[in-house]
């Protein structure tokens, strides 16, 4: 019985150890995408000038169990009920067999309530024969700390008034078309009518 549990907690911890180390030799880089943004925020890999950002976001994100399933699984496969807020994408380089390169999508809510998530699509193929197993996560303000000192906006980027471009640009150029198209027709009225002699 002893044997048992022993032999399942060096499991327990081969498994949970394998994602850190899968990740610190695979992950190239990095980028961020999302409202707020003027740019994709770069994140080096690990191993390189400022690539310990990528590992520390990575964790706080819960991309490690979200690719490679581990004991016990923090994931969830509802999605958490509240306002999430903006969504951001993360995309992972991973290289893996023969030097060819897979990217794995993660979308985050740093502005969630109340503390951030985040949210991988399963069976994402990578390293050939391998599927991310996916789902949810429910991160802390950590994440939110990390992604802000990244380069992400410190509070959520409102949305812009929908209706006041269109109105501003569309109202004067709907009076030029309609002003140009009546003097196209008493031009062509013009030309139509019989001269008189």
């Amino acid at each position: 019985m002893k044997w048992s549990v022993g032999i399942s907690l060096m499991i327990a911890a081969v498994v949970a150890a394998l994602p850190s180390t899968a990740l610190g030799k695979g992950a190239s880089e990095a980028t961020i995408t999302g409202p707020g943004l003027s740019d994709p925020v770069s994140l080096a890999g690990e191993g390189q000038p400022g690539g310990a950002a990528l590992m520390q976001i990575a964790e706080a994100a819960g991309f490690f169990p979200a690719v490679f399933t581990q004991i016990p699984d923090p994931m969830r496969d509802e999605r958490p009920t509240g306002a999430l807020g903006p969504k951001y994408t993360v995309t992972y380089v991973m290289p893996g067999p023969n030097n060819e390169a897979d990217q794995l999508l993660q979308d985050i809510y740093p502005y969630a309530s109340p503390s951030p998530v985040s949210y991988v699509e399963p069976g994402q193929r990578f390293w050939t024969t391998e599927q991310t197993r996916g789902g949810w996560f429910g991160g802390t303000a950590t994440l939110k700390d990390l992604l802000v000192a990244a380069g992400l906006p410190e509070s959520p980027p409102q949305p812009g008034r929908p209706s006041e471009f269109p109105w501003r640009i569309a109202a004067p150029l709907t009076l030029l078309f309609a002003a140009a198209a009546f003097g196209v027709g008493v031009a062509l009225l013009m030309r139509r009518r019989p001269q008189t002699a």
